[in-house]
Order: structure tokens, then sequence, then C-alpha cells
């Protein structure tokens, strides 16, 4: 008698021990689902979220946020879902993998498995992003920054102030180049000199002539007679 009582005792001990990892995987999922809806109204028109209940593959999904698919709620698990009910040792995210839509449009996939306390996978939440919306933009985008190729080796400017300071570095840099300071060149290296800043675009700011003849030791005048 104490055999049965001490048998019927264990049974109902297994039966609550059940109810109870039902409870937590019911929750974990309830969860997820949340997760699920909230994804797919960011980005309407744009990525389907779908939320699997692999504890049930034949009536899988159990929510789905902007269907771009086609499919329903109570649908039928996919190949993924299957691979990780057969195995809980299956990657638990695979990111980024190219899948299409039925009708046709490419679609960016992300599959996350979710796993209960026990370590068997009872979830999945897969994004799908429907890349074919995206295609325009991104050929429109890259028309947009695409550049001539005829210049591409040479800039035909620089788009930045030429400040004193730059061009006090640019001068003495150039004259160093001939083994000289500024203002030990020669007339004739002093001409040419002015005459590589003025084409590189050194004339274009406040006060370059005066800076150049500073530097130089000659008259302002003198730097616009060697620009000619």
């Amino acid at each position: 008698m104490d055999h049965l009582a001490a048998s019927a005792k264990a049974d109902e001990l297994k039966g609550v021990v059940a109810a109870a990892s039902i409870d937590a995987d019911e929750h974990f999922i309830r969860e997820a689902e949340k997760i699920a809806v909230a994804l797919g109204r960011m980005f309407p028109g744009l990525c389907e979220v779908v939320l699997h209940d692999l504890r049930d593959p034949e009536n899988a999904i159990r929510a789905i946020e902007d269907n771009l698919s086609g499919r329903q709620v109570g649908d039928s698990a996919t190949e993924l879902g299957l691979a990780r009910i057969a195995d809980p040792d299956y990657p638990s995210v695979i990111q980024n993998y190219p899948n299409r839509f039925p009708d046709g449009r490419p679609v960016k996939s992300t599959s996350i498995g979710i796993k209960n306390t026990e370590g068997e996978y009872i979830a999945a939440l897969c994004l799908n992003l429907d890349v074919s919306v995206l295609s325009p933009v991104t050929l429109a985008l890259s028309n947009l920054v695409a550049t001539d190729t005829e210049h591409r080796e040479q800039p035909l400017e620089t788009l930045r102030d030429r400040n004193a300071r730059e061009l006090r570095q640019e001068v003495e840099a150039r004259a160093a180049e001939r083994a000289a300071t500024p203002r030990s060149l020669s007339r004739e290296d002093k001409k040419e000199l002015v005459r590589q800043l003025q084409r590189d675009g050194y004339f274009d700011s406040r006060d370059a002539a005066q800076i150049i003849a500073d530097l130089l030791g000659v008259s302002r005048a003198t730097v616009y007679n060697y620009a000619k």
C-alpha cells in the first residue's frame, strides 16, 4: 500500500513539473510574440516578422506581423524550424541569408532560435526583409554619388580653405625642395613658385598675395607680376 502511494505521489510530482515546464515555455513564447509584433510594426511594408511555435510544427506560425509572404497564423514550420526541432545543437542564429517570397521578390532573412530551460528549441523568431523595395533606392544613391572617371586620378580642385598657416607651410615646403628658404630663392624660382601656388588655387584665399610677398621678401605688386 505504501508502495502504491509513493508511486502515485511520484506521478503527481511529475505532472506538476511537466505542467510548470509547459507554463514556462508558454511564457517565453508570449514574450517573444511581443517582440515580433513590435519589430514588424516598426518597419511596415518592409520587413515581415514571424514567430514560430516549434512545439507544434504542423501549426507553427504563432504570429505574423507585416505579412509579406502571404502565410497565415497556424501554417506549418519551415525547413529551419524542423531542423531545430530535430537537433538542439542546430545554430541559434542564422543571419542575413538570401531568401525569396513566393512571388519571387528577393529577401534577406534572419532566423533566431529560442530555447527553453531544458535546452530544447521551442520557438523561432524570423525576420524577412524585402530587399526589392530597397534596390531602386540603392541604385539611385549609387548614381547620385558617382563621379566621372575622367578626373579621378587628379582632382580639379580642393574644397578647403587656403588659410594662412597652410599657405606658409606650402611655400616653405616648396622652397625646401630647392634646398633653400623662401627668401633665399632666386628670382626665377620665386616666379615659378608663385605660379605653382596660383595654379593650385592658393590665390583664392584672402590676403594670400600679401602672405606670399612677406615670405618671399618681395612686394605684393611683384607677386602679382610673377603670377602673370
